[in-house]
């Protein structure tokens, strides 16, 4: 089947232009909505998309600031809330199947709390991670990397500028622990560090301290009430970041979660038919529509 994909931008009340992407058919209702992580990257979801876009539209966007998204000035969650909220409205969907990966999710979860009614399903993918998980994470990137690795990211990460070629490094040696298999880890992550650029590192420190100041571990018994009756967590149990902490979020939110082995945080990549067979499950489920043979 050859899927139709659409683009444009859509203007935001404070006249900020955000640029988005749809594959499959658009006058389809529901559609999915796809928010990729960061905070501070373009849109690198475009692998997922075409796994579930015959079964519903499949919408993506470059967060302000990010990409094609040109826009200067300071960033908010709140605000990034809203610019989902414009788009629904852009994209006339009265509602959507969320999909959130990585910082994304923590998108995903302020949506719910703020337009629960504008959700028809939710789907965390690695995230949201709440509780004390950086010690770690910090842990087991450290035993991925070898000691001049981290030296050399160190070094980096100090340095006051850093060149075009410094920069794919730093990116580089900060994702590719992110995967289970260390040497397509560091395809991946060369490959990616080339792809999402640049890194609004603005965009990334202000949205993240403001996470901190307003964790998300404050607002889960709110979220549980206003989560979608469809909401699920997917995590690669050879993330970095402890899996063991979205098990306790699971818990608490009383939503089920899906571990996919052998696979890190990006598990589209290092098990595609796993991840692919899941989203179609969860988009079938979440849009009302039966298994087809060739679904299972």
């Amino acid at each position: 089947m050859t899927l139709t994909e659409t683009q444009g931008l859509a203007p935001t009340t404070d006249r900020a232009q955000l640029y988005w992407k749809a594959l499959g058919d658009t006058t389809r209702r529901p559609a999915v909505v796809l928010l990729h992580g960061g905070p501070g990257l373009p849109d690198y979801l475009g692998g997922v998309a075409p796994m579930v876009a015959d079964l519903a539209p499949v919408y993506r966007y470059d967060q302000r600031g990010t990409g094609r998204s040109v826009w200067c000035g300071r960033h908010s969650l709140a605000q990034q809330v809203e610019d989902l909220a414009e788009l629904l409205d852009a994209w006339e969907l009265p509602e959507a199947v969320l999909i959130g990966h990585s910082y994304g999710t923590d998108l995903a979860s302020r949506f719910c709390l703020r337009h629960p009614d504008r959700v028809r399903a939710v789907l965390l993918m690695c995230g949201p991670f709440v509780g004390d998980w950086r010690t770690g994470e910090r842990a087991e990137r450290d035993r991925r990397m070898s000691t001049a690795q981290q030296r050399r990211l160190r070094e980096l990460e100090e340095l006051p500028r850093r060149t075009e070629e410094q920069e794919i490094e730093l990116l580089t040696l900060a994702w590719f622990t992110d995967h289970a298999d260390p040497e397509r880890g560091w395809r991946w992550a060369a490959e990616g560090a080339r792809r999402r650029r640049p890194v609004n590192w603005s965009m990334n420190a202000e949205l993240g301290g403001e996470g901190r100041a307003d964790p998300l571990d404050g607002h889960l018994t709110e979220l549980r009430v206003r989560l979608p009756d469809r909401a699920e967590l997917l995590a690669g149990v050879d993330d970095p970041r402890p899996v063991s902490a979205l098990e306790s979020l699971a818990l608490r939110l009383g939503v089920p979660l899906t571990r996919v082995e052998g696979a890190g945080h990006e598990p589209w990549l290092e098990q595609p038919d796993v991840v692919r067979a899941h989203l179609r499950r969860f988009v079938r489920d979440a849009i009302g529509i039966g298994q087809r043979p060739s679904d299972s």
